[in-house]
């Protein structure tokens, strides 16, 4: 039988032209392409930068299947392949020159009076005020007390995500083989009436990190889930920790994260 690529584009125009290209190239190396979600695919490629690739990853739910970035965008940090090297990808993979690399993701328990809900993420969590206010979190660990936190909102970011909004917002870049969550406050007010931490801190991969909303101009927060902001009312609490659910991401064998770091950033 032969094996299905998803592939998966933005509507760029460089994109639809590279998925055109791609679809072509697979069928005429024994491939099915499909464009919608197939569960006996054995691979789903996304065309795109980081913003598609992870779109991909929630509009089909955190599949199983592993998956393959190509980049028509800008940052890359996921893709790894570029449209003219198209060519040299289908021989590798074919052949199986390749690695799978697992990404751990964090789940959030939004809890509010009526109910719960679980929301996962690749990169990062965040928690908001809904307007351009000042908000007051009570933070936790492993059922801890921490601190009362003023400021513009809390980042939890996985070691994936550390490059991504984390690394903007002042945050540490941590090695992906590393197993643990980073929270870094968002312009933490530090004054005689407010004591927040003004860096990152780092958890195990395992801890529990609670968070407490104070409400007291408003009762709404966003909780921003990689990139995509989600408006919750009254929220009781939020649980945050690193789920079993993970990701496979294909990369080329001469994939190496800290020359990832120093090609994009320095």
């Amino acid at each position: 039988m032969k094996r299905t690529i998803i592939i998966n584009s933005n509507s760029l125009d460089l994109s639809i032209k590279t998925r055109d290209v791609l679809t072509e190239k697979l069928i005429c190396a024994g491939f099915n392409v499909s464009y919608n979600f197939d569960s006996a695919a054995d691979l789903i490629i996304s065309i795109g930068g980081d913003g598609s690739f992870l779109k991909t990853v929630h509009d089909f739910d955190f599949p199983e299947i592993p998956i393959l970035g190509i980049n028509t965008g800008h940052l890359g940090f996921f893709t790894d392949v570029y449209p003219n090297f198209i060519d040299k990808f289908i021989y590798d993979y074919k052949k199986g020159n390749f690695i799978l690399q697992d990404i751990p993701l964090v789940q959030a328990t939004i809890c509010t009076k009526g109910s719960c809900i679980d929301m996962f993420a690749v990169n990062d969590v965040v928690i908001k005020g809904d307007k351009s206010r000042t908000i007051h979190l009570n933070l936790n660990v492993n059922n801890k007390d921490i601190q009362n936190f003023s400021g513009d909102g809390l980042l939890i970011s996985t070691p994936t995500g550390s490059t991504a909004y984390n690394y903007a917002a002042g945050g540490s870049i941590v090695d992906p083989s590393l197993k643990l969550m980073q929270l870094t406050p968002l312009h933490p007010i530090n004054t005689n009436a407010y004591r927040c931490f003004t860096s990152s801190i780092i958890f195990p991969h395992d801890a529990l990190i609670g968070i407490l909303p104070e409400y007291r101009f408003e009762d709404s927060l966003l909780i921003v889930v990689d990139g995509v902001e989600h408006r919750f009312e009254r929220i009781t609490s939020i649980s945050i920790t690193t789920s079993d659910v993970f990701v496979k991401l294909v990369r080329l064998d001469n994939y190496e994260f800290w020359s990832r770091v120093s090609e994009k950033f320095l």
